[in-house]
């Protein structure tokens, strides 16, 4: 494993811990895109993307854990791939998470196993 990837999984990690919430929705918005952020938020409307993006309100905490696993895995695969990737790669189905994609099973199961594989997808997707 490269020590540019390790430096990126750090960097991604550490990033998605000291942001606050509005800011790795508004973060989000841009690297995915407002309606892929509010499918795996499981929200129906873009607004409350918005929303949360603005401070005006706070996602539940199930919410925030997800946006706040997302923005981690969006930031490790547009460092190391480059930017763009990560929207298409939430959107792509994914060999490691049952032919799902990566949006689709956080959308779905909001549980940790569900998050670590969606990370571990991620990690492997970029060869770390």
């Amino acid at each position: 494993m490269s020590a540019t990837i390790e430096a990126n999984k750090l960097t991604a990690y550490n990033d998605s811990i000291r942001q606050s919430t509005p800011q790795i929705v508004a973060d989000l918005r841009v690297r995915l895109g407002a309606k892929l952020v509010a499918y795996i938020a499981n929200v129906t409307e873009t607004r409350a993307v918005r929303a949360w993006a603005d401070g005006e309100r706070t996602p539940a905490t199930n919410t925030a854990r997800r946006l706040r696993l997302a923005h981690q895995v969006a930031h490790l695969i547009d460092l190391s791939e480059g930017d763009g990737v990560a929207a298409t790669w939430f959107q792509g189905m994914n060999p490691q998470l049952g032919d799902r994609s990566p949006a689709r099973v956080l959308h779905e199961d909001n549980s940790e196993d569900a998050m670590s594989k969606v990370l571990a997808a991620a990690k492997g997707f970029v060869g770390a």
